[in-house]
């Protein structure tokens, strides 16, 4: 009987061939490429033909003095910017999901929406002149409040994380709010007519009613970026980063692009070694934070 209905739905079942098949060229193919973290690259002798040396890239990387630097850096602007950015766009939805007037909510929705569509470089651009000292916004309300010229904040290691946070933060808010209002949507409305008519608030409505609805979208999509924890984004971090922020700007993925591609040696076993650790980190965070929340929650991506 399975037999006959799969056969009946060939059609769809041909629909998934081109996604494999784009899959299985750009994920799986590329991996080979693996390899090259476990030799001695040289262009001369191409991937297969240099010599293998074993994990020696990886110490030569655990072994880095900028080594604990960098994994601090890339694990405090990850974790920042998962405690910030996480639960704002669920603050979000609920307002806007709470809002009678829709002039006013599609306002805000078109408002907090656009912000996605700036291209990085764009963002970047808009950041410093935001921040300069002098002709910036921020110059200049800081010269007139207190009368005194302003600091130079993109130079600071220490504002660094709340620049690069925040301004990621105000970007994504609105666009990830909209998996949360497509799962709000489905509520069902007598739900809350009949917490209306026994009293509730519009708060407690939000709370026994909104949150419970959205939170296993919520726990999966806490998981897939708890997956992604190591991956700092690198142009924005790259195009941020100068020599007085170094310290608190320089992360994995900048690290590997300045070895594997700036350095005049161009060493792309080393710079491949740090990217497969990084994966690893990955895939060991996403599927202990899937295991503990099947656990907890029972809620879980497999």
């Amino acid at each position: 009987m399975k037999r006959k209905k799969r056969i009946k739905h060939w059609q769809l079942y041909l629909f998934l061939v081109i996604p494999i098949v784009l899959v299985f060229i750009f994920n799986y193919i590329p991996m080979a490429g693996i390899q090259l973290a476990f030799k001695k690259y040289n262009m001369n002798l191409g991937i297969m033909g240099s010599p293998w040396i074993g994990f020696d890239n990886f110490k030569k990387f655990f072994r880095n003095y900028q080594f604990w630097r960098l994994l601090k850096n890339t694990l405090t602007l990850s974790l920042y910017g998962m405690l910030a950015g996480f639960p704002i766009p669920i603050m979000l939805a609920l307002l806007l999901n709470s809002m009678n007037n829709l002039k006013y909510k599609k306002f805000i929705q078109t408002v907090t929406y656009m912000p996605h569509f700036i291209s990085t470089v764009v963002m970047v651009g808009l950041i410093i002149q935001v921040f300069n000292p002098r002709i910036g916004l921020y110059g200049i309300i800081y010269s007139a409040v207190t009368g005194n010229n302003a600091p130079d904040v993109l130079g600071s290691a220490s504002a660094f994380p709340h620049i690069y946070v925040l301004s990621g933060v105000w970007q994504s808010m609105g666009w990830n709010s909209i998996i949360y209002m497509a799962a709000l949507a489905g509520v069902d409305a007598e739900l809350h007519e009949a917490a209306q008519m026994d009293g509730a608030s519009k708060f407690q409505r939000i709370l026994h009613i909104d949150l419970p609805s959205i939170l296993p979208t919520a726990i999966m999509l806490l998981i897939l970026n708890a997956g992604s924890i190591m991956n700092i984004g690198f142009e924005k971090a790259f195009l941020m980063q100068n020599n007085l922020n170094l310290r608190s700007s320089e992360v994995i993925s900048t690290y590997v692009y300045k070895m594997g591609l700036e350095s005049a040696t161009g060493d792309y076993g080393y710079a491949t070694a740090i990217g497969l650790f990084n994966s690893v980190i990955n895939l060991i965070l996403i599927v202990s934070v899937n295991a503990v929340s099947k656990k907890v929650t029972e809620q879980s991506l497999w």
